[in-house]
């Protein structure tokens, strides 16, 4: 999406960028994880696969305004999670800061102030320690400046309690659950008390300009 394609969210703990081809590699790397498929409900891909969809979601739309970007509908607005204190002042490239991703996918051409959330934690030792509910309240709070968001939903397994915990604790309820894909969707309607409270939890939150790294060292671009 071009809309966030030069933007930088930084908190606490976690440092928001786009997705650029220097970080299909590790994202790559993350989802041969049988489990990262299983928790996720993806297919694993090729490389050559993985670029061709960074490449689709960079060029997601070429309308830079955004009440066209809204009205056409079928997008999706990505940024990579990463570790803010490794990444903070270029210390490391973005690749070795890498934790995650959080998506928010606007899908309902009816209704685009209905926005889809999700989350993942990819590296095993960043779960658990506040890193997944910072990034989502970021994303959120980026959903509802930003792109006009007033209704967010999340669709998790429901095996991830750890997920479902966590949108509990962001004031998200339980509207349904599907038991042929064994899914449980959550959804938090952002009223002015809502709207209020998520604001309150990221201003903190500074954002910058975003530089795009190179690819890494050996490796070209398909």
């Amino acid at each position: 999406m071009k809309i966030n394609q030069d933007t930088v969210l930084q908190g606490k703990r976690v440092t928001l960028v786009p997705y650029t081809s220097a970080h299909v590699p590790r994202y790559h790397e993350w989802m041969q994880s049988e489990e990262l498929q299983r928790l996720t409900a993806s297919e694993p891909l090729s490389l050559e696969q993985e670029y061709e969809m960074q490449h689709s979601w960079r060029d997601d739309t070429d309308s830079e305004d955004l009440k066209h970007f809204l009205r056409v509908g079928g997008s999706e607005c990505t940024f990579i999670v990463l570790d803010t204190e490794r990444w903070s002042g270029q210390a490391c490239a973005d690749e070795d800061c890498m934790v995650g991703d959080v998506n928010l996918f606007l899908t309902d051409t009816e209704d685009p102030t209905l926005g889809e959330i999700e989350i993942m934690i990819a590296e095993p030792s960043y779960r658990g320690r506040g890193f997944g509910k910072e990034a989502t309240l970021m994303m959120m709070s980026y959903g509802v400046t930003h792109l006009g968001i007033t209704k967010f939903e999340a669709k998790i397994g429901q095996e991830n309690e750890a997920s479902i915990c966590m949108f509990k604790k962001l004031h998200f309820k339980e509207v349904a659950v599907n038991s042929i894909f064994q899914e449980v969707t959550l959804r938090l309607d952002v009223s002015d008390q809502e709207r209020r409270w998520l604001l309150e939890q990221t201003n903190h939150v500074e954002e910058k300009s975003y530089i795009e790294p190179k690819l890494p060292a050996g490796v070209l671009e398909t």
